[in-house]
């Protein structure tokens, strides 16, 4: 039975997450039966055989149940799966992976390199927006590696069609250290304090709103330092409030499993499963990974509107307002929140990288501190200025 903040919560508190709860979640067994495509189940882990199954996905009903047996692994299930081959020709990967490389060394001679979530500086090198940049560099190579059925039907699987893709690219050279365990974007990507400000439901809904995947560009044994999984541990309700507490990310490096991938093998988990990269301990693999970040077609309003526009107007008579005190700090937090962007995503992150944090100031939290700070309409107008310019691609 699960305890009181599991069933009846309407916030998740991070000194009430319950450990064994957690406990007894990670600690079923995937069972074979429930995966009928699948050619084994190693650590929890279904794999699954492209060359076989790849035919299946072009006969709409065999391939809607297939989608379907990975939607039940992503949400019920182990939270990971494996598409072994999901590349038959890996010849599209090592033109990918030339172009790759000579972005990094472009891009570090550019900038000294960029930040990157979770690791710790210099420990591996990142290309933000690596969809955008192959495609610019090589569209005939993105064409032919985005042609991918396999991968294609992984991200319909989970989303549904019209899901919006991003990439980036990780190369973790020999001594790379392993990150934290972690849970993924949305709330993964929120602080404990704002992750906490969200209702219960909105914890449940966050980890259908994306999928995570990742590509070998190369093989990967376990001494690389593929991603530690925990499975099952998606299914903890309560995980974006006890990911950052040392006794569940003890019991994450203690129970974790790691899955040696081929080059031209995917792999894709529900970004609520606890994960964290793995230590590259090898002496010559430089682990290079495109990590699929794939993202709901309905994470979108109906209506564009300009926000910093409306921020510019709202300033002067929102400072009025609090240097008179004719409104209230719960009052302008109020109309700030009906005006101004409250997101830090989508943006640029080579010009707005998430260093010192997991992600950039949104310009409800810069409203807020021009504010508090007395910060003129010239300045608050150039930082909001200064913010558009770094979101763009």
């Amino acid at each position: 039975m699960m305890n009181h903040i599991e069933t009846d919560a309407g916030y998740f508190d991070n000194a009430e997450c319950d450990l064994n709860a957690f406990t007894l979640l990670i600690d079923q067994t995937a069972n074979a039966s429930t995966v009928p495509n699948a050619d084994d189940v190693q650590k929890n882990t279904p794999i699954y055989d492209m060359a076989r199954l790849r035919p299946s996905l072009e006969d709409k009903e065999r391939r809607q149940t297939i989608m379907a047996e990975w939607a039940r692994v992503l949400q019920a299930g182990a939270g990971v799966l494996v598409l072994r081959g999901a590349y038959a020709d890996t010849t599209v990967l090592d033109e990918a992976t030339a172009i790759y490389e000579q972005i990094i060394a472009t891009e570090k001679l550019a900038s000294g390199g960029g930040g990157d979530h979770f690791a710790a500086s210099g420990s591996n090198d990142r290309i933000w927006n690596s969809l955008q940049k192959l495609c610019e560099e090589a569209p005939d190579v993105f064409l032919r590696y985005f042609a991918n059925t396999s991968i294609a039907a992984a991200c319909e699987a989970w989303l549904g069609p019209n899901y919006q893709m991003t990439a980036q690219i990780n190369l973790v050279h020999p001594g790379g250290a392993a990150q934290q365990a972690h849970r993924d974007y949305h709330l993964g990507f929120q602080t404990a304090e704002i992750s906490a400000e969200y209702p219960a439901h909105v914890h449940d809904l966050s980890p259908a709103l994306t999928l995570q995947g990742a590509v070998a560009h190369c093989d990967m044994p376990v001494e690389s330092g593929p991603t530690k999984l925990l499975p099952f541990s998606q299914l903890y309700r309560a995980g974006y409030a006890a990911w950052r507490r040392d006794d569940f990310r003890a019991l994450f490096e203690e129970r974790c499993i790691q899955l040696p991938l081929a080059k031209g093998d995917a792999l894709f988990f529900n970004p609520a499963l606890f994960h964290a990269a793995g230590a590259n301990t090898s002496s010559d693999v430089h682990r290079m990974a495109n990590l699929l970040q794939v993202s709901s077609a309905f994470g979108r309003a109906m209506e564009t509107v300009d926000r910093e526009e409306m921020c510019k107007l709202l300033y002067p008579h929102a400072m009025a307002a609090h240097q008179n005190s004719t409104l209230g700090v719960s009052d302008l937090k109020a109309a700030i929140a009906a005006s101004a962007e409250g997101y830090s995503f989508p943006t640029n992150l080579d010009r707005d990288p998430p260093k010192g944090g997991l992600a950039p100031e949104t310009q409800q939290a810069l409203f807020a501190r021009a504010l508090a700070e007395g910060f003129d309409l010239q300045e608050f107008g150039a930082i909001l200025d200064e913010m558009r310019v770094k979101q763009l691609a």
